[in-house]
């Protein structure tokens, strides 16, 4: 049964500025004064979206799944027309609409037809947004009852949408495979994007991808830098997609039990950490120091915790996904680095990204051997 004392127990916030923002009498004093009621105005706005948060998701659910965003891309439309080609009745279609076009990826032109707004146009426009949507079904249904699942009273399905986290070795169903790596590559692509504006691998001769999926990162970074030699390590069954040109060299293997294959000075780890535990990252650190050259780069890409400044998107959106994977977790950038100089990684940094939420960069450096003093 739950514990009824924090219901029945009045409530006293702690601090003379969050008692005063608590006040009714406050609160309506607020009101009165022009320059307060601007600023009690928006925290009232912010604090409704934060309740109203779930339904937002879902209406964007809803258009992502009957494809409206899709049919308006190729001009205005009434809500008549939108209703039969979405099989949905037209008072509820004009329900839909306008919740789309409140939440600015559609535009309500004046005589009531509704269009694509120019953040819709963006939403349809990146890679893998869609998919990502679509998949959350998973996760909202884990979050049905969040103060269990906080309390780590349920049994996530998430995990079973990302089998490989649970360490798959062995033959992967074929369409779980794919629908795994569609999503990753997918993706990948804003995250590859973001990360390289912000790293320089001039310096470097060969890069090894692990855990790289499909290869949309390392396609990404032929792009950018053409005379790189690649190579992928991931799964075999997932190698075996990997859309890549014919000189990128391909090795199939689990970094959970295999050693990683050698003759790279840089390894990157993209969006991988944050899949795993702490034992896992540890055990996967040092095999990537054990690969890499002295003087070798690592580069992890993914997004992190904000730490001491808790960020809105990460430390709300990837801390609560991860728990609901159950084996990884949201660190943020002092928390890799630590787990870094425990592998003995030095020279570790990390470049401003501008879209944290997207990806953060680490990069760290295998220790050059000093030569032994001359007896």
């Amino acid at each position: 049964m739950a514990d009824m004392t924090a219901l029945n127990t009045p409530f006293r916030p702690q601090g003379w500025i969050n008692r005063l923002a608590a006040s009714e009498k406050f609160q309506n004093f607020c009101a009165r004064v022009p320059v307060l009621r601007g600023i009690a105005r928006a925290e009232g706005a912010a604090l409704f979206d934060l309740m109203q948060g779930f339904v937002q998701s879902q209406m964007l659910m809803a258009l992502v799944e009957l494809r409206v965003l899709h049919m308006l891309a190729d001009g205005p439309s009434g809500v008549g027309e939108l209703a039969i080609r979405c099989n949905v009745p037209p008072e509820r279609m004009q329900i839909l609409l306008q919740a789309g076009a409140a939440m600015r990826l559609l535009t309500r032109k004046r005589d009531g037809r509704f269009a694509l707004a120019r953040r819709g146009a963006a939403f349809v426009a990146v890679p893998g947004l869609q998919d990502m949507v679509r998949h959350h079904t998973v996760l909202y249904g884990d979050l049905a009852d969040p103060v269990a699942f906080m309390r780590g009273e349920t049994t996530p399905e998430l995990a079973n949408f990302w089998p490989y986290v649970f360490g798959a070795t062995g033959p992967m169903d074929e369409a779980t495979t794919a629908r795994y790596s569609r999503l990753m590559a997918d993706s990948q692509r804003m995250v590859a994007t973001e990360a390289l504006a912000h790293l320089d691998l001039r310096d470097v001769a060969r890069l090894m991808d692990v855990g790289g999926g499909t290869g949309a990162f390392l396609r990404a970074v032929r792009a950018r830098w053409p005379d790189l030699q690649l190579a992928l390590f991931d799964l075999p069954d997932v190698v075996a997609q990997a859309a890549l040109p014919a000189d990128v060299e391909r090795h199939g293997g689990s970094f959970r039990a295999d050693p990683l294959p050698t003759g790279a000075d840089a390894i990157s780890l993209v969006r991988v950490l944050y899949d795993h535990s702490d034992d896992t990252v540890r055990a996967l650190l040092a095999r990537v120091h054990d690969a890499l050259p002295p003087g070798g780069r690592l580069l992890v890409v993914e997004p992190m915790s904000g730490g001491a400044a808790p960020d809105p998107q990460t430390d709300v959106y990837f801390s609560v996904y991860t728990l609901a994977m159950q084996t990884g977790r949201t660190r943020s950038a002092a928390e890799i680095a630590a787990l870094l100089k425990d592998a003995k990684f030095i020279d570790i940094s990390a470049p401003s990204t501008r879209k944290p939420y997207v990806a953060s960069v680490l990069t760290a450096r295998k220790a050059k051997e000093v030569a032994p003093t001359p007896k």
